[in-house]
């Protein structure tokens, strides 16, 4: 998701370019112009992460870690 809304401002960042500078509106341009380097940065980590495939994820010989109950479990109980 995160990769398609980078495209989507990447593209109103684009226009809002274009259009702000054909408008004679340079402090407005140069604003988009700064978005639109911003989400680009942000659209190569996330071609990055993408292209670095999943992480590591535990077998299923892991067994499932205890749940946290908010410093109440069985290690927190009476040791206060």
């Amino acid at each position: 998701m995160r990769f398609w809304l980078s495209v989507w401002g990447l593209i109103w960042a684009a226009a809002g370019t274009a259009f702000f500078t054909l408008a004679g509106r340079p402090g407005w341009a140069a604003a988009c112009g700064v978005l639109l380097l911003i989400v680009a940065v942000d659209l190569a980590m996330v071609l990055r992460h993408i292209h670095q495939g999943p992480h590591y994820q535990p077998g299923r010989d892991i067994p499932p870690y205890e749940p946290d109950h908010g410093g109440h479990g069985p290690v927190g109980r009476g040791g206060r």
